[in-house]
């Protein structure tokens, strides 16, 4: 795998696996905690949730104008990965107030926009190198597997820490219960027979007498087993700090510029950096008492004020590269807003119109140890049945199939006739085909290459487009029959009408194949096309613009108690296809600019 790649690509690969780690298991379970702990509606909530997303990827900017002011990518990374710990030991303390939630929420951001656009542009800077460079987009593929080998075991530590703390205090899981128990500290709940019923299920010492106690009580177990989730993520930020102080010698280091050249872009950088970080810690302070409606204006302000700055800085020789960016960046905004509701409504659909429990051979995709059997499985069966391995890789292969087997049977006989499963799971879906897709799909652009005909990387970007929009099309389908959020009032949907849960693995996995289509080509588009002294600013372009998609996910989320299921999932269908029309239409300009 990593034969034709210098050893830098497994630093960054696993630095970049820990803090992904840590950054999904916060994903994992923030709209849910908000709701949990805060009693926050879905718009609320959601709009927090677009914010710290929006944040995450509009701080890289920042990152990207420090590392290409100072040349110190390598320093800025780690002082990156140094503040994201301290953002995640906040959301790790029990009892925080919003405010003080919504400060480790900035943190975090920040820290990920000094790390995030950086590694990206370092993993790039090694294959600038002639003796890599045709290497370059299988790279970003690995990098982008790391992401997601992370990504997928992060949900199972979240709901573990959540479903164990739950347990160590008496009680069992149901998503079901925040709503209703802030409703009856509320005073607005009318149907309490219905909190009776839950309440008597998930206590693990017998019926509740007390419903007022039980609600608070729960409500306190329920979000600090998430505060201990948090917590897990900052262990992993340590482990992703200290494989990065070891190894980081691998990684490239850039050369410093000309004084002259440097003089310039300092001066440039003091004012916009200043200003960036004042507009967004600003925002921060003013959502709560602001209508969401200027959230949207001020990212794509953020956006218009980028593009502005970076054309006037870009030399004549320049401008054609940078242009051609920025329309790809202006048609990601839209695929972002789109995908990125896999942690936003796409969870909520889970939890709210999913079912609760499923039988013994679904739950082997929900518990850990046995979809790693699965897993293995699949690996044993591929390792054994491969042309051009070698003896001793099919005896692996062989041992591997029987042991993952062995589990996978012991797994499925322990399970009971209906198992509780966890709407976070669904969150380990698309990481865990990422990994199980990458190389695949890369031996189909293998193939196709051989032949002649691999698409562009502005084509597949284009396709990636497409085949997203089939993904929303799969959940609308599921959602045809539902009622509405704005019908149900809060009120849990009754179990014999919810879906199966294999609606959105389904969507997951085509989605997934959509990303793997856009995101890993699309960081390779940018490391080739951005001039030389704009590497890191670019990736941070990048990132911008995905800031830009992320804030707009609030849009999910207001429409979620407004309009019909099926009509939700129809505004980010239509928003996939046109822009896939859009690259396609300057497909040739895109083409040409990454020759």
């Amino acid at each position: 795998m990593l034969k034709n790649h210098p050893k830098g690509l497994l630093v960054a690969f696993f630095a970049n696996m820990g803090e992904r780690f840590g950054f999904y298991t916060m994903m994992a379970i923030l709209v849910l905690f908000l709701q949990a702990k805060f009693g926050l509606p879905a718009e609320k909530a959601g709009n927090i949730y677009s914010w710290f997303y929006f944040s995450i990827y509009a701080l890289a900017l920042v990152g990207g104008i420090l590392a290409d002011a100072t040349k110190s990518y390598k320093t800025v990374i780690l002082t990156g990965i140094i503040i994201m710990f301290g953002g995640y030991l906040i959301m790790a303390i029990p009892g925080m107030t919003l405010t003080i939630t919504i400060i480790g929420l900035f943190t975090i951001a920040f820290g990920n926009g000094l790390f995030k656009g950086n590694l990206q542009a370092v993993v790039g800077q090694m294959y600038d190198n002639p003796e890599y460079s045709k290497h370059r987009d299988n790279a970003y593929m690995i990098f982008y597997m790391g992401i997601n080998i992370g990504a997928f075991f992060a949900p199972f530590a979240a709901t573990g820490m959540r479903n164990g703390w739950l347990k160590l205090n008496g009680f069992a899981h149901d998503g079901s219960l925040p709503a209703l128990c802030h409703q009856y500290n509320n005073g607005t709940l009318t149907d309490i027979s219905l909190l009776q019923q839950l309440a008597n299920k998930v206590s693990l010492t017998g019926p509740v007498n007390d419903l007022g106690e039980f609600a608070r009580h729960y409500l306190e177990v329920f979000s600090k087993g998430y505060n201990y989730a948090f917590g897990i993520a900052a262990v992993a930020m340590v482990l992703s700090l200290l494989v990065y102080i070891i190894f980081n010698k691998h990684l490239p280091e850039k050369q410093k510029t000309s004084i002259a050249t440097t003089e310039k872009v300092e001066f440039r950088v003091i004012p916009i950096l200043t200003a960036i970080l004042a507009m967004i810690g600003v925002a921060y302070g003013l959502h709560f008492i602001k209508e969401v409606g200027w959230t949207a204006g001020f990212a794509f302000g953020l956006f218009a004020a980028f593009v502005t700055w970076i054309i006037m800085s870009s030399k004549k020789e320049e401008i054609q590269r940078v242009t051609t960016l920025i329309l790809v960046f202006a048609v990601v905004i839209f695929f972002w807003m789109s995908f990125h509701q896999n942690g936003l409504t796409l969870t909520l659909f889970a939890r709210d119109y999913t079912v609760k429990q499923v039988g013994p051979f679904t739950n082997l995709f929900f518990n850990l140890i046995s979809i790693l059997a699965v897993i293995g499985v699949v690996a044993g069966f591929i390792m054994l049945f491969t042309k051009n391995l070698s003896k001793s890789s099919k005896i692996a292969g062989f041992v591997l199939l029987i042991v993952a087997i062995a589990v996978a049977i012991v797994s499925y006989r322990s399970f009971g006739e209906l198992n509780s499963i966890s709407p976070e799971i669904f969150q380990s879906f698309n990481p865990l085909f990422i990994v199980a897709l990458t190389f695949p799909i890369m031996g189909v652009f293998s193939w196709l290459n051989k032949k002649g005909i691999e698409p562009s990387t502005p084509k597949k970007i284009g396709i990636g487009m497409i085949i997203a929009s089939f993904g929303f099309i799969i959940v609308l389908v599921a959602s045809l029959n539902l009622a509405s959020p704005k019908l149900l009032a809060g009120t849990p949907l009754p179990d014999t009408d919810r879906v199966s849960p294999y609606w959105l693995i389904s969507s997951y996995l085509v989605l997934t194949i959509a990303e793997l289509f856009l995101s890993p080509m699309g960081l390779s588009f940018v490391s080739k096309v951005a001039p030389s002294r704009f590497q890191g600013l670019m990736q941070g372009g990048w990132l911008l613009a995905t800031a830009v998609g992320n804030k707009l996910l609030f849009v999910g989320t207001i429409l979620w108690e407004k309009v019909e299921l099926w009509q939700l999932w129809l505004v980010f269908i239509v928003c996939c296809f046109a822009s896939a029309a859009f690259i396609f239409s300057i497909l040739k300009r895109l083409e040409n600019a990454s020759k």
